[in-house]
């Protein structure tokens, strides 16, 4: 199982503003480009390991900063998804 979570994590440690955009739009999660570019710019700043409660609250507080409380309750819903 480590190795999955290893791999989900580069994924989102090297995640693109592009791809953000694709995702959102994939799991019905709306956001703006320029929201998008800032939230891939904070996630390829940090080590961040979304299996860690911490360090996804950590994100979830940012996202919440950068976009909105509604948007970020649905991307932690999704990294629970992710992450059970």
């Amino acid at each position: 199982m480590k190795f999955l979570e290893n791999i989900i994590n580069m994924k989102i440690s090297g995640i693109t503003g592009k791809e953000l955009l694709k995702y959102g739009r994939q799991f019905d999660i709306y956001v703006t480009e320029d929201q998008a570019e800032k939230i891939a710019r904070f996630l390829r700043k940090g080590n961040i390991d979304i299996f860690d409660d911490r360090d996804r609250t950590m994100v979830i507080k940012e996202i919440a900063r950068i976009t909105d409380p509604k948007t970020a309750k649905k991307v932690n819903q999704l990294f629970i998804q992710l992450t059970k």
